[in-house]
């Protein structure tokens, strides 16, 4: 681990573990970035983890089928990770493990939106649609009466507000 004895610009922050370096060393005069910033943070940014992440609005551009390849991918690469892990690997490969999961997830849940959002526009024009398309709310909502079958009436209620409508009076002074 780089010390303060090894490297003079550094310094130990007193309740951890944590090396701390002058902010001109690791950014430009002038730049955005927060002025004492932490080695191992900065080495996390470079860490291939967190440079081969797959990001949701990228797999949102690839079709079905590239989604389904990538899907394979990523599971046989998790599938070998874990022969790693069983037989002592690298503790690089076991960190990766973690990114590799959320990877699949993320291939998952866009493969799912793409799918709902095309059910969703071919049931948009139909009367009835599918259970899980309807908007969830409550349960009481989803139960009540729809507001045309609130505002039917019988037959003798029409009647009666016909012969006997609402009579309107003027007081005369």
């Amino acid at each position: 681990m780089a010390t303060a004895r090894t490297f003079p610009l550094l310094r130990r922050s007193a309740h951890s573990d944590v090396v701390f370096a002058p902010s001109e060393l690791l950014f430009p005069a002038g730049s955005p970035w927060v002025s004492s910033c932490s080695i191992l943070g900065f080495l996390w940014l470079l860490s291939p983890s967190f440079l081969t992440r797959i990001k949701p609005h990228e797999l949102r551009t690839k079709s079905k089928d590239e989604l389904l390849n990538q899907l394979k991918e990523l599971k046989t690469e998790l599938a070998l990770l874990r022969v790693a892990k069983v037989t002592g690997g690298a503790p690089n490969k076991l960190s990766k493990i973690k990114v590799v999961r959320l990877s699949i997830a993320r291939v998952l849940t866009v493969m799912s939106q793409k799918q709902k959002a095309a059910l969703r526009e071919v049931y948009s024009k139909k009367k009835f649609t599918p259970l899980d398309l309807r908007p969830k709310k409550t349960r009481a909502i989803r139960k009540r009466l729809t507001k045309h079958q609130a505002s039917l009436k019988t037959e003798r209620q029409k009647k009666r507000e016909m012969y006997f409508p609402q009579r309107k009076y003027a007081i005369k002074a």
